[in-house]
């Protein structure tokens, strides 16, 4: 059967029912936009969107639970209305910028409540009325009878709007409507109407972001028969006191109505476009993505650009296979996102306007969560971009008044969530994966600086102490542990540009975790600034039992295992191989403390093997510690049990937040056989592949192939390893061998085998 060979996206046949006939699916037909977490923990879906691009056209289900961060929950009855912009599976809500809500009848001005849509202008919905695609979402809004689509590009988007039989419609555009959580709020906004069928404005919202600027523009496809602002739900008229036009206002609780006489069927579409720089530039935004007002043309084109990032690694495998992987791919590369406009301009960390010169700026760098999988996966196989992103993260540190790399950036926001300086790694790791186009001498500049703030969560007392003094900082274990490794980044890079003394004192610290090692209770432990162990605690509770966390989401028995510097010097720091594996083994055959339990939601504890939690980030390179202490084999096991039990393909698949792609980097890496356990060193750690054939392009043009033979639901265990045409007994993949193109090829078992017992870390 022969492939169709298109110039922006491979096609796979399949054939389709009795008659075997032939259908093309494109790459971007696997993906399944819904596939989220569960229940009240809402969903990933952040909308139509361009791969990282900068709009994401969203139905928004609820503003105010802290837990639907995206702002859609597959089990909310009710459509708030489509907002422009939206995260992807974060663990705290914000954006939700300018809400569109099309309407018949007399409109509402409010939302209303999911029990009583029928007073604002919400509206319930069915799924089985409902779909979504590559850059597309449609739905019917069952109180109106209106027909809504979305899609959209880099930096703008289209509404149509197909309207039933004739009726007074309108479209609401709601300035004050945000993803609030409840806590955050709008401190100004403005609307201007351009002409009669252009609007812009803007809202600036002090929210996890402290202060965000962001303007929008819209051009309706026909103009409007009447078109009125409201301010605090009152119409803006000329008044000397109040307003001196109808045409534009300023407040905190603005909306824009436009109204039009609609026949049976009318379309009307609605192009829209953002830019944290300023109204114009959203109107250049607008003009130069989208001209015309072809929305299939539109759709097409951003369908084209998903087949052309999802070719970047191409399989085989079931269908299910192939859609929880693409899947995986299209989240993956939903952020960071782009962030500046057509023009080269973005707002910057000091929130002056800025041009992008040699680069190209991204924003959203979820970097606590992103650093271990989603940006060694771009540093693989998006060089240029993971460039621009290292290029972004060092001019928010020239723009930083505290000489910082970001920690969690949020357009152009830090919002000093989570701990650590993970910015290091990813410019570590693409240093030394050969990512090109930043400035090496000042990207150490910059990891080194950070390293040595003496401001930041009492980094100065770690490096005089070796480690964080729990009297002193809250979440001290973990923070003790995540500054070692970062500085052993900073030390590898250090070295690597032979600075010596910079190599020698950034290793010092690498070693600090021995330093919270309590052998009498084996793991890791807070101490205060005199060297005394905290009293009391308790490793297998949430954040240590105290009522300041000593543990950052995760219990000590979790977060212990963080040492992905050294883990052959954690090994014997806990006794040896066989009292690391048994460790390893009372992890996952753990029954969860109460204590635990009372801090997770039902979804969290569907992510859990005994205390081993999947669903939160420290937890991810756990499983492949097995490999190191000779063990293999049960890295296997544990790797087939978490992709069966906690991927999937439907909405409710994901066991905890995608966090930005990282979720779906670990699945893709650990299905392909090989995990980074260590970003910035110079080597994999070798799994147990998950499904029978892999080509990686990496960003070069070289080829990497991996392939799975005999592989099934009872073969999961490796039997032996040819790499690169060689008997490969090691269970560790150097990059040497991976960057040049290969292959990496396994035989399957069903019984563990002796391949891999005798690891040795490459030199």
């Amino acid at each position: 059967m022969k492939l169709m060979r298109l110039p922006f996206f491979i096609t796979v046949a399949l054939l389709v029912g009795s008659a075997g006939y032939a259908a093309e699916l494109r790459l971007s037909d696997y993906i399944r936009p819904m596939v989220g977490t569960k229940g009240e923990e809402g969903n990933t879906y952040p909308g139509p969107s361009a791969p990282f691009g900068m709009i994401q056209i969203s139905p928004d289900t609820d503003t105010t639970n802290w837990n639907t961060d995206s702002g859609y929950a597959y089990a909310d009855p009710t459509i708030l209305g489509f907002s422009l912009t939206h995260l992807t599976g974060t663990g705290c809500p914000d954006l939700g910028d300018f809400l569109f809500q099309p309407q018949v009848g007399t409109p509402a001005l409010e939302a209303g409540t999911k029990d009583r849509p029928q007073e604002g202008y919400q509206s319930t919905y069915s799924h089985a009325e409902e779909s979504a695609g590559a850059g597309y979402y449609q739905v019917l809004l069952k109180k109106s009878g209106i027909n809504v689509e979305l899609t959209a590009g880099e930096r703008a988007g289209m509404f149509r709007f197909t309207f039933p039989a004739a009726a007074d419609a309108s479209i609401l555009t709601d300035l004050a409507h945000l993803i609030s959580g409840g806590r955050w709020r709008v401190a100004q906004s403005h609307v201007r109407i351009e002409d009669n069928s252009t609007i812009t404005g803007f809202h600036l919202v002090n929210g996890w972001a402290k202060e965000r600027y962001l303007y929008f523009a819209a051009r309706y496809s026909r103009p409007f028969d009447h078109a009125e602002i409201f301010s605090a739900g009152k119409p803006v008229v000329y008044n000397t006191y109040r307003f001196r036009s109808h045409n534009e206002a300023a407040g905190t609780n603005l909306q824009f109505l436009a109204s039009f006489k609609t026949g049976d069927h009318d379309i009307i579409q609605v192009k829209v476009a953002v830019s944290a720089v300023s109204a114009a530039n959203a109107l250049q935004n607008l003009d130069a993505e989208i001209p015309g007002w072809n929305f299939d043309l539109v759709r097409e084109r951003t369908c084209a650009r998903w087949d052309q990032e999802l070719a970047r690694i191409q399989i085989e495998g079931t269908p299910v296979q192939k859609e929880t992987f693409y899947t995986s791919l299209y989240h993956a590369s939903l952020a960071p996102n782009l962030y500046e406009d057509v023009n080269g301009q973005y707002r910057g960390f000091d929130s002056a306007i800025h041009q992008a010169k040699g680069f190209t700026e991204y924003s959203v760098f979820s970097l606590w969560d992103t650093f271990r999988a989603e940006h060694p996966l771009l540093s693989l196989i998006q060089e240029p971009r993971d460039a621009d992103m290292i290029n972004s993260l060092l001019v928010h540190y020239d723009q930083s008044v505290d000489h910082l790399l970001p920690m969690w950036e949020l357009q152009g926001n830090e919002t000093w969530c989570m701990i650590g300086y993970h910015a290091v790694p990813v410019i570590v790791d693409g240093y030394f994966k050969g990512v090109k186009g930043f400035n090496v001498q000042r990207a150490y500049d910059a990891i080194k600086t950070t390293a040595l703030s003496p401001d930041y969560d009492s980094v100065a007392a770690y490096a005089k102490l070796g480690w964080v003094p729990c009297d002193q900082e809250d979440e001290s274990v973990s923070k003790t542990l995540e500054y070692a490794y970062d500085d052993w980044c900073v030390a590898r890079m250090a070295k690597a540009l032979g600075k010596t003394a910079d190599y020698e004192t950034f290793m010092k610290r690498a070693a600090s975790y021995t330093n919270i090692y309590d052998a009498s209770i084996g793991w890791m432990r807070p101490k205060d600034a005199r060297g005394n162990w905290r009293t009391p605690f308790d490793a297998h509770a949430f954040g240590g039992g105290n009522k300041l966390a000593d543990v950052t989401e995760a219990t000590s028995s979790q977060y212990s295992w963080f040492v992905p510097q050294d883990v052959p010097g954690l090994i014997r720091l806990m006794g040896g191989n066989d009292s690391f594996v048994a460790k390893l083994d009372s992890l996952f055959d753990a029954n969860l403390s109460q204590v635990f339990r009372d801090e997770m939601s039902t979804n969290d504890l569907r992510g859990c093997i005994g205390e081993y939690w999947h669903g939160n980030e420290p937890s991810h390179h756990v499983i492949y510690l097995y490999s190191y202490a000779g063990q293999p084999w049960k890295t296997a096991r544990r790797l087939h049990q978490v992709i069966t039990t906690q991927y999937g393909n439907q909405p409710d698949s994901l066991c905890g937040n995608d966090d930005c792609g990282q979720m779906s980097a670990w699945f893709m890496f650990s299905c392909m056989g090989f995990y980074p356990v260590c970003p910035g060193s110079d080597y994999y750690v070798i799994g147990a592949p998950q499904i029978p054939h892999v080509v990686m392009h990496l960003s070069n043009g070289k080829q990497f192939t991996m392939a799975a033979k005999n592989l099934s639901d009872e073969n999961i265990y490796v039997q032996s390893v040819r790499l690169n045409g060689r008997d490969w007994d090691s269970p560790f993949l150097p990059y040497r061998e991976l960057k040049n193109g290969g292959s990496l090829i396994f035989t399957m078992g069903s019984n563990p085998g002796a391949w891999g017992t005798h690891p040795v870390l490459p030199q």
